[in-house]
């Protein structure tokens, strides 16, 4: 890597009061790549041989079983991703794959595993990401579990609101396609949704969504602060606070 690369990964929670010692091992061996958008990273059942940090860029990671495919995460910067299977030395239990350019660290699981054997620091700074991999796990599951699509949707659209500032009109991050997929729906079932939505003030535009009547829009979602995530304390983990959403477990 390039000195200010390496520059821009030591300031990583990750690596935050490690020694300058762990933070060489780790990296000594690691790849800050860039990938064009559809580039798929790896597949599940894959033996996974790196730990990869999206530093830039879009990532979304899917499942499949009896040829059904679903989409259980789209992930922002700066996230992790496959850090389970690279701590437990397991298979991945889920493709990976750019949906837009983006710059992606790919850091040596073997090193990794060394190093959370040998530096309290690092280890603890590993559990902290692990720990936010899992809530963000309950979060989902609750979210999915508890709440009808038309709810689902509600919530997804408030959040977005909230993380692109506020404003009454925003844009969807996503192509519809995806964005079913996300919240564990149909392309037929998000048409209803957004349907049902019209009647608490939502208007669709294409991309553009404008919400006329937020706090009848939030009487049906009743946001939670035990499931969303809206705005995430400062000192969260990598990842935890720009999740998109996780149906199933955020690092696989």
């Amino acid at each position: 890597m390039r000195v200010v690369d390496v520059e821009r990964v030591r300031g990583l929670p990750l690596f935050c009061g490690v020694s300058e010692e762990t933070f060489g091992a780790v990296t000594a061996g690691a790849f800050l790549q860039k990938f064009p958008a559809g580039t798929t990273l790896l597949h599940e059942g894959d033996p996974v041989d790196f730990l990869y940090v999206l530093l830039d860029g879009l990532v979304e990671l899917e499942g499949t079983w009896n040829d059904k495919e679903t989409t259980l995460a789209v992930l922002r910067p700066v996230s992790t991703f496959i850090f389970a299977a690279v701590a437990l030395d397991a298979d991945a239990l889920m493709s990976a794959r750019t949906v837009e350019r983006s710059d992606i660290l790919m850091l040596s699981g073997e090193a990794l595993r060394r190093a959370m054997q040998t530096d309290p620091r690092f280890s603890y700074a590993a559990t902290l990401e692990l720990a936010g991999c899992y809530r963000g796990l309950v979060r989902s599951l609750k979210n999915q579990k508890l709440r009808g699509g038309a709810e689902r949707l509600a919530n997804y659209l408030i959040t977005q609101r909230v993380r692109q500032g506020g404003a009454e009109t925003f844009t969807l991050p996503h192509e519809k396609r995806l964005l079913a997929s996300l919240l564990g729906m149909t392309p037929e079932n998000l048409s209803r949704a957004f349907a049902t939505l019209t009647g608490y003030g939502v208007v669709i535009n294409g991309p553009e969504v404008t919400i006329a009547r937020p706090v009848v829009l939030e009487r049906l979602a009743k946001p939670d602060p035990l499931i969303d995530n809206h705005q995430p304390p400062s000192g969260t983990p990598i990842g935890q606070a720009e999740q998109e959403l996780w149906p199933a477990s955020r690092a696989g």
